[in-house]
């Protein structure tokens, strides 16, 4: 095998200038043309590095000694920052992170897409970009002869035991704290992953943010919880006013983290949170928008983008619990929802009765087979709403979209480079795209979301 030919080799100590930061936050410094991906420093910043690794195109180093510092550089306030996976920005300050976010979805936007003459407004961010999260599941873990629980060291299956995570809700460190003491005083053993044994794998707290109500989901190997009584009376004695407490079976060697088998030991099988005016039952498997205060500003977006009449029939593909379609039913004569998760159909179907709305049909499927079928039923949609998964809308659901022309598409993203190359296949099949937005839907992190809207021409 070849030789890489790179002008650095591993082990070397290099005096850089950091010029940009990576999708994933890492600061970008160059080497005679060779890019090295950085964790830990910004651009501005200059600082002696080592080259950890090296591939053809790109290497990666780490920061040995910092020289000069940004002015957007900020002490870190979690003091496992450096260890835990969960953030990669806090070291950059809350402005610093709007730009980057920014830079990101102009970039691809410009290069991907190939618009760079449309708009692409500034990052709509949280005024308070801290405990934003309604939802927490960590593992559980034995360290040192006792129970711990916390979010994984970066790029291990090590658990830092953590009393608390800056970017989840109070509540929910309260709840994850008393469910490991309360486990621990009950002798109920935590989870040992390399020899499949023991009873608790994860915990996860969900915390209605508007309504205050409170669910504990435990999550084990076993299908009896040992001491059973004694630990929900536990629990409902260290947190005062909880809702729900539930526990979810997953007897498998898997990293996946729930199980089918789902029972609910003392309350309530949901929590009730509200998103503006409409409400919504979460079970202990639902997905919800972690950010319920952002989700309501892109949702909103989602909306004004829609501009809808009360004239119109949207399709709204990709609708899980229905959260944006009962959105859009506030303004639409008819919506259309399709899901690939049936049991997401079912919560969006509770919803749309909860909130007394009938102008919305849910259908369970994929979206690039069932909304052919609507348009051969005579279903012709005024809009669609798509808010895929990270790898963006399928090639057949966009084929569709071409083929039904509706005259608007609003397209909800958490992944800006499958955006644009979505963005790229519509423009060509006779779509403009009038405007990008950036939303914040998780400060902390180097993720971002973005709403576009595009008009039949």
């Amino acid at each position: 095998m070849a030789k890489i030919q790179t002008p650095v080799k591993k082990g070397d100590t290099v005096h850089v200038s950091v010029t940009d930061l990576t999708h994933e936050g890492k600061g970008v410094a160059k080497v005679d043309g060779y890019p090295l991906f950085i964790e830990g420093i910004l651009p501005g910043e200059t600082g002696e590095i080592e080259v950890t690794k090296l591939n053809k195109g790109y290497g990666f180093a780490r920061l040995i000694r910092l020289d000069q510092a940004s002015p957007e550089r900020v002490e870190p306030p979690c003091p496992v920052y450096d260890e835990c996976g969960g953030c990669q920005l806090q070291h950059l300050s809350y402005a610093g992170q709007m730009e980057m976010k920014y830079n990101q979805v102009r970039n691809v936007i410009d290069r991907i897409a190939k618009l760079p003459h449309v708009p692409v407004h500034p990052v709509l961010g949280m005024d308070d970009p801290w405990r934003y999260r309604n939802k927490a599941q960590v593992p559980v873990g034995l360290s040192g002869g006792r129970i711990v629980a916390g979010f994984y060291k970066k790029r291990s299956h090590e658990i830092i035991d953590m009393t608390e995570c800056l970017i989840q809700h109070e509540e929910s460190d309260t709840i994850i704290q008393k469910v490991k003491d309360v486990c621990s005083a009950n002798g109920v053993m935590p989870y040992d992953e390399p020899r499949h044994k023991g009873v608790i794998r994860h915990v996860m707290a969900r915390i209605g943010y508007q309504t205050g109500e409170k669910m504990a989901v435990l999550i084990t190997r076993t299908n009896e919880l040992p001491n059973e009584a004694a630990i929900v009376e536990g629990i409902r004695a260290a947190v005062p006013g909880i809702t729900s407490i539930v526990q979810n079976v997953n007897p498998d060697k898997t990293n996946v983290i729930f199980g089918s088998r789902t029972r609910t030991l003392y309350g309530e099988d949901v929590i009730y949170d509200t998103i503006g005016s409409v409400k919504f039952a979460i079970s202990a498997r639902s997905f919800y928008q972690v950010n319920p205060v952002q989700t309501e500003v892109l949702y909103n977006k989602a909306l004004e983008y829609a501009g809808l009449t009360g004239e119109e029939t949207v399709i709204d593909a990709y609708c899980g619990i229905g959260t944006i379609s009962l959105f859009l039913a506030q303004k639409a004569k008819q919506v259309y929802g399709v899901e690939i998760v049936p049991q997401a159909i079912e919560d969006a179907e509770q919803n749309a009765e909860l909130n007394g709305i009938t102008n919305a049909y849910f259908e369970a499927g994929k979206a690039e087979e069932v909304i052919p079928a609507w348009y051969k039923q005579g279903i012709r949609p005024d809009v669609i709403v798509v808010d895929p998964p990270r790898k963006g809308c399928d090639e057949a659901l966009l084929e569709t979209i071409l083929k039904m022309k509706p005259k608007k598409v609003v397209y909800v993203s958490c992944n800006p480079g499958t955006l644009a190359r979505d963005l790229r296949v519509l423009e060509d099949g006779g779509y403009k795209t009038r405007e990008v937005q950036p939303v914040d839907m998780f400060p902390q992190t180097v993720h971002v979301e973005a709403v576009a809207v595009l008009e039949l021409i």
